[in-house]
């Protein structure tokens, strides 16, 4: 479960009717804000599933703040439970880098672990032919086989890539789901590929409307463990995932609902609490 918020999480308005997107085909959904209209967004997640008769619960909280040129987002994961990988577990998530056309560029990004064991703290940069990484404690290997640089430098940080997978234009006649989602957290390269199951009504916390039910495929695509990587789900994911993702009318798509067959403990549940996005004063950071 902490692996699922992590990754998927490690994905315009308040809570209420939120009317369909009408994109414009000049337009994206980056347009305002590369015109000079910086916006924050807010973005938190609950996450809900059972052990026994004993709830395991999680929360994931985002804030990007979108500037003409630049961007910056922070995040907080953090679950409770009865099970040894779920206790306490806390990590904090940063990433920067650099607003353009159609996408999120991105630049920097550290995680830092606080599950009290490795407390593991992750630092990227990316450059001109590949993406430096610095890992404390290290990790005992890259996986096998290991990203190379062109396939790091091809995908994006766990937070750009989810929170900037709202951002990229959908074609009208394409799939409303985007995709692929390419993801590289320092050591494992994973591509997410998205099916449209169509439009259905979702109803959580912080969104109420239609969303188009994604069913995601994932492709381990490098460091991983040996023969791990034949394997098309991610550790602890033992069944179908789907995202459900919410056409917003400034054109972005936001995840709303996530869920999960877990092989541990069961059906994992995550529902967007909070959904928001506000205007930012010029020039901030």
């Amino acid at each position: 479960m902490k692996k699922l918020i992590a990754a998927t999480s490690v994905i315009a308005l308040a809570a209420g009717g939120f009317a369909l997107a009408q994109p414009k085909p000049e337009a994206t959904p980056l347009t305002e804000i590369k015109a000079g209209q910086p916006m924050k967004l807010t973005y938190q997640i609950k996450a809900t599933a059972w052990a026994l008769f004993i709830p395991i619960t999680g929360r994931a909280n985002f804030t990007a703040d979108l500037n003409p040129d630049t961007y910056s987002i922070k995040g907080k994961v953090k679950t409770t439970g009865l099970a040894d990988i779920l206790v306490n577990y806390d990590m904090d998530l940063a990433s920067s880098g650099y607003v353009r056309d159609d996408h999120l560029q991105p630049y920097a990004y550290v995680s830092q672990n606080h599950d009290g064991k490795k407390d593991r703290r992750v630092e990227m940069t990316y450059g001109a032919t590949d993406v430096s990484m610095t890992a404390t404690p290290a990790f005992g290997n890259l996986g096998d086989p290991a990203a190379t640089a062109p396939q790091k430098l091809d995908a994006a940080d766990p937070l750009t890539a989810f929170i900037g997978h709202a951002f990229v234009p959908r074609e009208a006649d394409g799939n409303p789901c985007g995709g692929p989602m390419k993801i590289f957290d320092g050591r494992q390269l994973t591509h997410l590929h998205f099916t449209n199951a169509g439009l259905k009504t979702v109803k959580t916390e912080g969104y109420k409307g239609e969303a188009y039910e994604c069913h995601v495929r994932m492709d381990k695509v490098a460091g991983y463990k040996k023969g791990e990587a034949n394997k098309d789900t991610l550790s602890g994911i033992d069944g179908p995932l789907r995202m459900w993702m919410a056409p917003l009318p400034n054109g972005a798509y936001m995840p709303v609902k996530i869920q999960a067959d877990t092989d541990k403990i069961g059906k994992v549940t995550l529902q967007v609490a909070k959904l928001k996005f506000e205007p930012l004063p010029a020039g901030s950071n």
